[in-house]
């Protein structure tokens, strides 16, 4: 039989223990923040039933989940005029399930199916794996992780002040001090198609420019008059898309350029609540920044919308969210709005690497390695472990009796900090030999004193 060369899915990754220490600090910094804010933490399947997940997302993002096929013979209930009506129809036949595209959707899912136990205004918090069948690229996979907190049952635009503070304590905390949280209210967008002569027509705006970043404002227009759009709707575009002033500028130009339109002035007057707001904080530097071309592509949105850009590193956002009205109303709990972000854990990983922010921490959450010699010096090493581990120390005995060099490469391919050595010496003088893998300082100790060392050395 020929060898198989193992491989992983295109667009997914291992995590090997270094990364996952770096992972993990990125996931407890997150979750401090929203704990500390009130969050409270909940967990989805991987997959929902397609019926959940299809129809919220825009016709681009039902493509883009992954469908399962329905288990045992899922052909047996086929026939070939199901086959040639296409692939659309064809699929309902085959499979009923998907892998979860974001964790908002099972959230509102989760609210509605629950809504008699749960209080409202209800705060959470999830930290899940989510699928997309994306074509992979540098910081876009198709398995990633989302970390996102969610307030639903209130229109209370102090939430979104708080979610403006968490992104800012979440980076502050990862040392990550040059970032820009771009705020925009999709009441805004709505009045821009309604002033430039293209009412009804805010889907095809906000999917064309939120592309801005990636394909820039010719071929933006250029997808704009496909979808519609005249050349003097486009003309009274310009002054959006020329926009470059402070927050205060743009928001003195909204109010002129809505005058007559009340969505929009809507919008405005939300975003002068949020910063309002903000003011009370009292914080040095917000990071904020009113971004007029800002869109976010997901169909859901209906009030304020966040995107966080890393301004030092070549990447998409690394945060974002915004409100939503309607969510739970396709469920069937119509009324209930809430406000979201979520925090892209494997994009940060990566700017915090470029950016060398990571903790000089030690990779190894092992404290002690203790080498073995067989016979009764094993029997010590156990008891000794045992000893260790009951104070709260990570200790493991090496399995084998092997070399001391073979043993001492093995803790220094580990990074562990301390090695104990028993030999019948020590045995005999109940000591322990502590070697200091770092400074190789060697000292012979009674074990009290060993414990009260490693102890006092974290």
């Amino acid at each position: 039989m020929a060898v198989q060369k193992p491989s992983t899915p295109r667009g997914t990754r291992d995590f090997g223990p270094d990364q996952m220490v770096k992972r993990n600090y990125i996931f407890n910094t997150i979750k401090a923040v929203y704990q500390k804010y009130g969050f409270s933490q909940l967990e989805t399947p991987t997959m929902e039933n397609l019926s959940v997940l299809t129809g919220k997302y825009g016709d681009e993002g039902d493509q883009l989940i992954f469908k399962i096929l329905n288990s045992g013979d899922y052909l047996s209930k086929t026939t070939e005029a199901d086959y040639q009506e296409g692939s659309k129809p064809f699929l309902t036949k085959v499979s009923e399930k998907g892998l979860r595209y974001d964790l908002t959707v099972p959230f509102a899912r989760f609210v509605v199916m629950h809504r008699n136990e749960i209080t409202f205004p209800f705060k959470r918090f999830q930290i899940q794996p989510v699928w997309r069948a994306d074509r992979p690229q540098k910081g876009r996979y198709r398995e990633f992780y989302q970390c996102d907190a969610d307030v639903v049952g209130t229109d209370s635009l102090l939430c979104e002040a708080e979610i403006i503070m968490m992104i800012n304590d979440v980076f502050t905390d990862l040392k990550l001090e040059d970032f820009t949280i771009k705020l925009n209210n999709r009441k805004v967008l709505t009045g821009i198609t309604e002033v430039i002569g293209a009412p009804g027509k805010e889907t095809a705006f906000c999917v064309s420019i939120d592309k801005l970043d990636k394909i820039g404002k010719d071929k933006v227009i250029e997808e704009m008059v496909a979808s519609g759009f005249s050349a003097e709707n486009l003309k009274m575009l310009d002054p959006i898309f020329e926009n470059n002033q402070s927050t205060q500028q743009s928001i003195d130009f909204l109010k002129g350029f809505f005058a007559d339109c009340e969505i929009g002035l809507k919008g405005v007057s939300e975003i002068e609540e949020i910063l309002s707001y903000l003011s009370a904080y009292e914080i040095e530097n917000a990071h904020l920044e009113l971004d007029l071309t800002l869109a976010r592509g997901l169909s859901y949105y209906t009030g304020s919308i966040f995107e966080v850009k890393a301004n030092s590193v070549q990447i998409g956002s690394i945060c974002g969210g915004g409100r939503y009205d309607n969510l739970t109303g396709v469920f069937g709990l119509p009324d209930v709005s809430g406000v979201g972000i979520s925090f892209g854990v494997d994009r940060i990983y990566d700017v915090l690497e470029e950016l060398n922010l990571y903790p000089a921490s030690n990779s190894s959450s092992l404290q002690v390695m203790i080498a073995n010699f067989g016979g009764e010096t094993a029997k010590a090493g156990i008891r000794l472990m045992n000893a260790l581990r009951a104070e709260g120390i990570n200790t493991e005995l090496y399995p084998d009796d092997a070399k001391m060099k073979k043993q001492m490469s093995y803790a220094n391919g580990k990074q562990v900090p301390y090695v104990v050595v028993i030999g019948e010496e020590e045995i005999q003088n109940e000591t322990f030999t502590l070697k200091n893998m770092v400074s190789g300082e060697q000292e012979s100790l009674k074990k009290a004193d060993l414990i009260s060392k490693i102890k006092n050395s974290h």
